[in-house]
């Protein structure tokens, strides 16, 4: 970065969401323990071969933005790690763990302009 040029990065914690199912729990979204997809950015992956109920997806989905960011070590969002299925009838959970940190950069991400630095 040249003199002048003002550091636009930033960093998000890349994420796993994995099926946290209790031995004898009756499972009704077709998730297997162990089951999991990654959101690295903004793109979500499942390894080859494996799904995701979408029902289960839409459950974790309004959390994960908020988990990819920094938060306090006291901030509920830092240690609360599970969120149960949609289905009340359902035994399985979805556990959110962070698994590493990416940095990005304001100007690849958005075309929205930085405010100027101010004096």
């Amino acid at each position: 970065m040249g003199a002048g040029a003002i550091d636009d990065g930033f960093e998000l914690y890349d994420l796993r969401v994995e099926a946290v199912i209790p031995e004898g729990g009756k499972v009704y979204c077709g998730a297997r323990p162990g089951d999991h997809f990654e959101l690295r950015g903004e793109m979500l992956s499942l390894p080859p071969g494996q799904a995701f109920s979408i029902y289960s997806i839409a459950a974790v989905l309004p959390l994960l933005a908020a988990k990819q960011r920094a938060t306090a070590p006291n901030d509920w969002m830092t240690t609360d790690t599970e969120v149960a299925c949609p289905d009340p009838n359902c035994a399985s959970r979805l556990r959110i763990t962070r698994i590493g940190v990416r940095r990005f950069s304001h100007g690849e991400t958005t075309a929205v302009p930085l405010p100027q630095a101010r004096p």
